[in-house]
């Protein structure tokens, strides 16, 4: 494996997760495999949960770290080609890409969708320019359109706490105060599309996802009918896909209560808004599993650092 862009790039999901489950029996037992090498953390938007857990899987893999949060302390890129930079942009990608990779043996970017412009968000600029210049493997921390270190370690939580052959897996839609990006939710349907589960997507009609990717998953837009006998709920907010970037309504009846809940256990990437997206008692509850993906987000890392590093 060159890169690590989208689930898309896993070759095989099962084995991916079973390999991520040993790793965190003994997460030092390559230290060996990443020694004298280093990463290029890249982050244009912030972040806690991948910083640190692609950080700490790098450590696990015995790699040198370097992080820097580009969209304050770099300069401003062009993409563009042929373009004069007589205006804001001080940088253009072929040179910032190519001068990052003398520095490291893998790069990792974040860089979020601003939600403004479909057609540009969707060329993803930050990543595919890095991914064109750089002469070394890059990571896709998230971007404008994917979250798949995030889509692998909810695969790898959903492995670990399944009792059922066939589980049901339902993704419901939100209400949050900001526009958000459409990147976990894009992922997650990603991912479960690859597993042998029953699987829901549930939100007000308006927040369709990019149908190219939600395809032949079933969308239900009455929450309480999609939650029934469910055995994992995950809960996301996005805005409007056909209505690019936009908040359509606040509608708190599709906030995730405990009655709505039901048996199922909770699911979310975190940050979350509680109170909002979920209600304390959810969260604080035995069935939210919203720790154990985190924690899960380091081996989710490490194991794609280690497929990367095995191939260099």
């Amino acid at each position: 494996m060159k890169h690590y862009l989208s689930i898309k790039d896993i070759d095989a999901l099962p084995n991916w997760v079973s390999e991520a489950k040993n790793l965190k029996k003994n997460p030092t037992s390559y230290k060996e495999l990443g020694q004298r090498k280093t990463i290029c953390l890249l982050f244009f938007n912030n972040s806690l949960r991948t910083r640190l857990s692609t950080q700490k899987a790098a450590m696990n893999l015995g790699m040198d770290v370097m992080v820097m949060n580009f969209g304050k302390e770099g300069w401003a890129l062009e993409f563009e080609d042929g373009t004069i930079m007589n205006q804001g942009t001080s940088e253009h990608i072929k040179e910032a890409a190519q001068v990052v990779s003398q520095y490291c043996d893998i790069v990792a970017i974040r860089a979020f969708a601003s939600l403004k412009d479909k057609k540009k968000d969707e060329a993803e600029e930050v990543l595919s320019g890095f991914t064109k210049y750089a002469s070394v493997p890059v990571v896709n921390m998230e971007s404008s359109v994917g979250h798949p270190l995030q889509a692998l370690a909810d695969a790898i939580t959903l492995k670990e706490n399944n009792t059922k052959r066939k589980p049901k897996v339902v993704l419901s839609w939100a209400p949050h105060p900001k526009a958000l990006p459409h990147a976990v939710a894009n992922s997650f349907v990603e991912m479960m599309q690859l597993q042998d589960a029953e699987f829901v997507i549930t939100h007000p009609k308006g927040y369709e996802l990019n149908p190219e990717i939600t395809k032949n998953s079933t969308i239900e837009y009455d929450q309480a009918k999609a939650l029934q006998n469910a055995d994992f709920v995950y809960v996301k907010n996005w805005s409007s896909y056909s209505d690019y970037g936009k908040v359509l309504h606040q509608d708190s009846d599709w906030m995730m209560t405990k009655e709505k809940l039901g048996a199922a256990k909770f699911m979310h990437c975190l940050p979350v808004r509680r109170n909002v997206v979920v209600e304390d008692a959810v969260l604080d509850s035995n069935q939210s599993l919203v720790i154990e993906q985190a924690n899960n987000r380091t081996y989710a890392a490490q194991i794609v650092l280690k497929k990367i590093l095995e191939n260099k």
